[in-house]
């Protein structure tokens, strides 16, 4: 199944890419807020998927700016550092033996599309899968992990290396909270729909220039396991957001160093979800 969130209302995406508004089609049984929808997760599988035969509006005829995040107001944002090899080798680190987690806070979160105006220093990009709990727990075994997701979708660890890089102790979380440092989007894809969830293709461009591509099975730490080793000392809840980690090519880790510039666009996808688009813009 395929969900969005167009227009700040819960949107089933059909089989045939048209898109039905949740809330209308189940008779308001379900809230137009996406958010909500993790709330009630296993209710909301089993009374959408009747609707992917539902006649609906052509998802190509979509504003662009009508997409948001789909899931905007999580109670808790994770993020895992170093979770590819190449990556953990570019950044002149070792390969983490166990997590290495920080925040994003949730103001910095936003939709797939749009501007994101670049704080002064160096912001760098950074592709990652992004998971939706929609069951919450604690202690979650890595063998029953995927069955507390609700979908993945992909989205940007936007990251502003100066100040990420001051101070007696690294600042990442603040560095990588700026407002619009979290898109995420298009759409919000369960695991069901894939192959493999473990085996998804991503990746990111700059001006039409790949600068990253990977395949999540490159992870350190497979999305069960994130979530096992996190449940272990924190709860989840549902709604929750987990960035799971770039693979490499990222600006800070090339010859000569590169950043994001006023007018860049800046293309991120991943393969059965979708792409984004964000434009570069120099803080007045």
């Amino acid at each position: 199944m395929r969900l969005a969130n167009i227009a700040n209302r819960l949107t089933l995406v059909t089989p045939k890419n048209e898109v039905v508004d949740l809330s209308q089609a189940t008779g308001g049984r379900f809230s137009p807020s996406a958010q909500d929808c993790y709330e009630r997760w296993d209710e909301l599988l089993g009374l959408a998927r009747p609707f992917e035969a539902t006649p609906g509006k052509p998802l190509a005829d979509i504003p662009l700016e009508d997409f948001g995040n789909p899931a905007p107001r999580p109670r808790q944002v994770f993020a895992i550092g170093l979770n590819y090899a190449a990556h953990a080798a570019e950044a002149s680190l070792a390969v983490p033996e166990d997590l290495t987690v920080f925040t994003k806070f949730s103001s910095s979160l936003a939709g797939p599309y749009g501007t994101v105006t670049l704080p002064p220093g160096t912001v760098d990009w950074e592709v990652e899968l992004v998971a939706v709990i929609g069951r919450g727990g604690a202690n979650i075994p890595a063998d029953k992990a995927w069955d507390h997701v609700a979908g993945i979708t992909v989205g940007q660890d936007l990251s502003e290396r100066t100040m990420q890089a001051a101070g007696p102790a690294p600042q990442y979380s603040l560095a990588k909270s700026f407002p619009g440092f979290g898109p995420a989007g298009p759409l919000l894809v369960t695991p069901d729909e894939f192959e493999d969830p473990d085996s998804v293709e991503l990746g990111c461009s700059i001006n039409g220039e790949q600068v990253q591509k990977g395949n999540t099975s490159d992870m350190v730490f497979p999305v069960s396991e994130i979530i096992a080793r996190l449940s272990k000392v924190t709860q989840l809840f549902p709604g929750d957001l987990i960035f799971t980690g770039t693979p490499p090519g990222v600006g800070v880790g090339r010859t000569p160093q590169r950043f994001l510039a006023d007018g860049d666009e800046l293309v991120t996808y991943m393969l059965g979800v979708g792409e984004m688009r964000h434009r570069m813009q120099a803080s007045s």
